[in-house]
């Protein structure tokens, strides 16, 4: 008789080890960010600064899962989303009178996020993972909130900070971002809480629209 034993993955494949690496990458690009701002002279750059400090502190912080997306195209995704807003040029005011609109549109898509990480807390990720399912707060509105108001600020981005660059760089970002949110509502959905979740709250990031 033959015994068959499954072989264990590599110890850099094991969710704990992908955990750190991904918490790793974060911070050094939120450092490049950071000086970045620094350098740029633009007074409206710190804005920028707030929503993406906020993505480094919750990475930071969030407590670890053994539920969590070990497909390659999941990571390439979750970290091609994350990592576009760390990438952005602080660019020029290109329309004087278009400030105020993206001072608003920052500040709110801000006091979004704030507020989503503040529930989310320690089930805060960037891979597609299960932390815990949250349907409290603005996640009684759409299900993924914290991605409006990433799309708030990003806009705010560019009326108050454009660069050419950053339209590639968002482009890119929100493919990616929209595709990530599909793979964490998979991994998700498989949660019977979540199903059901998801029965109750309709749409994903634009109520009306998706």
């Amino acid at each position: 008789m033959t015994t068959t034993t499954l072989s264990k993955p590599p110890a850099w494949l094991r969710p704990a080890v992908l955990d750190r690496a991904e918490q790793v990458a974060i911070v050094l690009l939120w450092i490049v960010l950071a000086s970045r701002v620094e350098l740029s002279g633009n007074p409206w750059a710190p804005l920028l600064l707030i929503s993406e400090t906020a993505v480094a502190v919750f990475t930071l912080i969030r407590r670890p899962t053994d539920k969590l997306s070990m497909d390659l195209g999941d990571w390439l995704l979750a970290m091609t989303a994350t990592c576009a807003g760390l990438l952005v040029l602080p660019g020029v005011a290109l329309v004087p009178a278009l400030i105020p609109l993206g001072v608003f549109l920052a500040v709110a898509g801000n006091l979004i996020q704030a507020w989503a990480k503040l529930v989310l807390r320690r089930s805060f990720g960037v891979a597609p993972a299960n932390r815990g399912v949250k349907i409290s707060g603005p996640y009684r509105f759409v299900r993924h909130p914290m991605y409006a108001g990433y799309a708030l600020v990003h806009l705010a981005v560019m009326i108050l900070m454009f660069h050419p660059m950053n339209i590639v760089i968002y482009a890119i970002g929100w493919w990616a971002q929209i595709l990530r949110l599909l793979a964490e509502e998979r991994l998700l959905a498989q949660d019977a809480d979540y199903a059901a979740y998801m029965q109750t709250v309709r749409w994903r990031l634009i109520p009306g629209l998706f």
